[in-house]
């Protein structure tokens, strides 16, 4: 369970990822459960497999009660479990005692945290709050599972020098200059910009969203240890809160998606919003080719500059759950 740190809160779901009465299957920890939201909008979940033969539970369908509440229903023999894990065999009028053991979840508003069973080691960080409470909620995207353990997945996000390789085709950044690390712990912030390659009128013309691409794109990325990366930014039309969640499917395989936030300063914002959340989309399908491309065994030999961020989330993953002192990143 180290390499997946045990006792991290992971952000399972925005709630606009449920739908009511569907059921949806999610994994962390090598196990897989089922989530669903009743019309009342309680989130439950449970192990997706049925204790009767093991057909995934996620793959049959949600029956409605009296009381508005729901069951997920087998696809195989049509159990119906309800959010306690118990169900009423054929025959008999008696609900059974919990045959599946509920997954814990922390629900804070539109967001659904689980420690995957595991006893907790960090807090939940609040900044999702802060920002669903100053920000319009734009949207999802990305939703992937990409075959990788947990530490290539953030060693990925915090190397800022891949910006201008692995991102130059969408962003077009030619350079990236760096300026800052602020070192907290497991909260860091990191600081840079990144100029880009300029484009036509006709170029924008063609393809509109070039529009919201600055000559100089100024970064700053928030982030907190393991689970989450905000990139802020800020347009002529508006500002935007990108979050990058990460979740530990097995020890080979990592979950990443995107919550995507926005302020408006202009009413053409709104037009752009698919636009903004395409990118990020892009930015995440970029990431996920690159790391499978990578011989993730091989021996780093070469050091290139900035590569402090990288050095915070070695660091942390080593003494997880400890912070270790003193900060070297500072």
């Amino acid at each position: 369970m180290k390499s997946m740190l045990a006792g991290a809160p992971w952000l399972l779901a925005h709630k606009s990822m449920l739908e009511i009465n569907k059921p949806k299957k999610f994994s962390m920890y090598g196990s897989d459960y089922v989530l669903w939201k009743d019309t009342t909008g309680k989130i439950n979940a449970l192990p997706n497999a049925c204790p009767h033969m093991g057909a995934m539970l996620s793959e049959g369908w949600c029956e409605q009660k009296n009381d508005n509440s729901s069951v997920v229903v087998c696809p195989f023999h049509a159990l119906e479990f309800d959010s306690e894990g118990c169900t009423i065999l054929p025959g008999s009028n008696k609900k059974t005692i919990p045959q599946l053991q509920p997954l814990e979840l922390i629900i804070q508003g539109d967001f659904i945290w689980s420690y995957g069973g595991q006893e907790p080691k960090a807090k939940i960080p609040e900044i999702l709050n802060k920002i669903a409470a100053e920000y319009d909620f734009i949207g999802y995207t990305a939703d992937t599972s990409v075959e990788t353990d947990l530490l290539p997945m953030l060693l990925n996000m915090h190397d800022y020098n891949h910006q201008n390789g692995t991102h130059r085709p969408l962003f077009r950044i030619t350079e990236v200059n760096f300026g800052n690390f602020i070192d907290n712990g497991h909260e860091s912030h990191a600081f840079y910009d990144m100029p880009t390659a300029p484009t036509t009128v006709a170029e924008k013309i063609k393809k509109p969203e070039l529009f919201l691409i600055a000559k100089e794109i100024k970064a700053h990325l928030e982030n907190h240890f393991p689970s989450l990366v905000i990139f802020h930014g800020e347009t002529a039309i508006g500002k935007v809160a990108q979050c990058h969640l990460f979740v530990p499917e097995s020890e080979t395989r990592t979950r990443t998606y995107v919550l995507m936030f926005g302020k408006p300063k202009h009413p053409v914002f709104k037009i752009f919003s698919k636009s903004i959340l395409n990118f990020a989309k892009v930015v995440v399908e970029q990431d996920t080719e690159i790391l499978l491309k990578i011989y993730s065994n091989t021996p780093q030999k070469i050091k290139l500059n900035n590569e402090v961020g990288m050095d915070w989330v070695r660091r942390n993953f080593e003494t997880w759950p400890e912070i270790a002192e003193p900060n070297f990143s500072k």
